[in-house]
């Protein structure tokens, strides 16, 4: 018996603006994705071995909307885990992991909407961003990060407009 695939570490951005609203992102890589679970996200990325979460996280979101320009309120004292469904077993991930163990950080964005760039990254992971209420990112979800999106949108409420 082969052993499971280890699981990739992973940091993500609660990013609030100064209403309080949380930024979310339409991944480019679903077709037709404006009202499709898990069409739109949170910045999230891998971490390096060795790198610290809170590096992490400001590279993460440089790399996936353009700017760092934040400041963190809160790091979730919790690893969060997601197992992949067996249809991305192998296939998403690069197929080398089974799921990601997530630290996820609450953020306040100190910049302007015009220092979001999604067009920096040669190939954009996304298409699109919007600020949305904290409260809609369960439904925003795909069905298996959709507990870690309920636990976030709970744990940092204190944050939310």
């Amino acid at each position: 018996m082969t052993a499971p695939l280890p699981y990739r570490d992973n940091v993500g951005a609660v990013l609030f603006n100064a209403a309080g609203l949380v930024l979310v992102a339409r991944r480019a890589d679903l077709p037709n994705a404006e009202g499709a679970p898990g069409g739109w996200q949170l910045p999230q990325g891998g971490m390096d071995a060795g790198e610290d979460p809170a590096v992490a996280v400001f590279r993460e979101l440089e790399e996936e909307v353009g700017t760092a320009k934040a400041d963190i309120l809160a790091e979730h004292p919790d690893w969060m885990f997601y197992e992949l469904p067996p249809e991305l077993l192998g296939r998403a991930l690069g197929g080398k992991y089974r799921g990601q163990r997530q630290k996820w950080f609450a953020m306040r964005f100190t910049g302007q909407d015009s220092d979001i760039r999604l067009d920096l990254d040669p190939h954009p992971e996304f298409d699109a961003w919007r600020w949305a209420r904290l409260a809609e990112l369960p439904d925003l979800a795909v069905a298996f990060k959709r507990e870690i999106y309920e636990r976030l949108a709970r744990d940092f409420a204190r944050f939310a407009g």
